[in-house]
């Protein structure tokens, strides 16, 4: 759900949306509606939203194939987050086995359509509110672990997509050794973190302008991991800049509102920055291979033009940090630096 409605109902998958209909037209009582595509979606699910005749508020039902999409983990977590007053779809009617849920609409307007220079405090002030409160309701053996093995495995695809398919490029042994080890290094610091709910894409595409605000979307990959990882993906945005001033106020605006709220945060801010920081080299490295990915194996290539803004912020964290220094060298071997127009992709 977290792009603008489009005027046409896709033809795509035609059969799927014949049964689509046929379930719909049960759980309405025969309404009289019409649907039209709610989002695009780096994943095989599809939103449509659904319109009445009779004017009735809109709702949006969800097609999310069953051989490629499991739609439990949506249901459960939308349920774990209501329950601690986080605002989620509604459920309002599930099936499972064809891959539909019919939810409440939270609007078409997401954080990224509307941030400019004048709402933008008033909206991540909502937002860093909002993750509080997801973290705090936080407690273990509920939700998968964000451990070593997924966390490298995440790395992993940045040799595999971007190094590999994206720059057509292959690592010598001492470039794989440099990789390897910046990795395990990132990996340490990560899995040292305090550990709290993760929504792991709480970002300005899935967060969206409602009452109370922000609506939530697409948190049905939720993990139980480091403390720091959805602010990094709030604040170092791969689809919206902000000064690192500006990122710093917000950071420290969250830090002092977590520690109120009595959340495990480091107790010296600096420390938290650093955290924050090596959390994002992670995720940074990881949406480099996942935007490669979506372009060579999904035929998107949409999400190429981000790339870029994703790579300043790790070369930025590199450069800050002495350990990170040698995958700064290699980012800048695979990558020369253009001085007239920027980093070539």
């Amino acid at each position: 759900m977290p792009s603008p409605t489009m005027n046409k109902t896709t033809d795509a998958m035609p059969d799927r949306i014949v049964a689509l209909r046929e379930w719909l037209s049960k759980q309405l009582n025969g309404a009289a509606f019409t649907l039209a595509p709610a989002s695009s979606d780096a994943s095989f699910r599809r939103y449509f939203r659904i319109s009445f005749d009779d004017r009735r508020p809109s709702l949006v039902v969800m097609d999310a194939p069953p051989d490629k999409e499991n739609c439990q983990p949506f249901v459960d977590i939308a349920r774990l987050f209501a329950a601690a007053d986080v605002h989620v779809p509604e459920i309002i009617a599930e099936n499972l086995a064809e891959g539909f849920l019919l939810l409440s609409d939270l609007g078409h307007a997401t954080y990224l359509s509307e941030l400019n220079e004048r709402s933008a405090d008033a909206l991540y002030r909502d937002a860093i509110s909002a993750l509080i409160t997801i973290q705090k309701a936080s407690k273990p053996g509920i939700l998968p672990v964000y451990d070593r093995a997924l966390l490298k495995r995440e790395l992993d695809l940045f040799p595999e997509w971007y190094i590999a398919r994206q720059l057509g490029k292959q690592l010598t042994p001492a470039q794989s050794a440099t990789l390897s080890a910046a990795f395990e290094r990132i990996l340490d610091n990560n899995l040292a973190q305090a550990q709290v709910f993760v929504h792991r894409d709480y970002h300005s595409r899935n967060l969206m302008i409602a009452s109370p605000n922000p609506g939530i979307l697409d948190f049905q990959d939720a993990v139980y991991g480091p403390i720091t990882y959805d602010l990094v993906s709030l604040l170092r945005d791969a689809y919206i800049y902000w000064e690192e001033q500006q990122v710093l106020d917000w950071c420290i605006r969250y830090w002092e509102a977590a520690r109120k709220a009595g959340l495990p945060v480091n107790a010296d801010f600096a420390d938290f920055y650093r955290d924050f920081e090596w959390m994002g080299a992670q995720r940074q490295i990881k949406v480099l291979g996942i935007f490669a990915r979506l372009s060579h194996r999904d035929g998107k290539d949409t999400y190429l033009k981000d790339q870029p803004l994703v790579m300043s912020y790790l070369r930025k964290t590199c450069h800050r940090y002495r350990e990170l220094g040698p995958l700064e060298k290699l980012l800048n071997e695979l990558v020369p630096v253009d001085t007239r127009t920027g980093y070539t992709f």
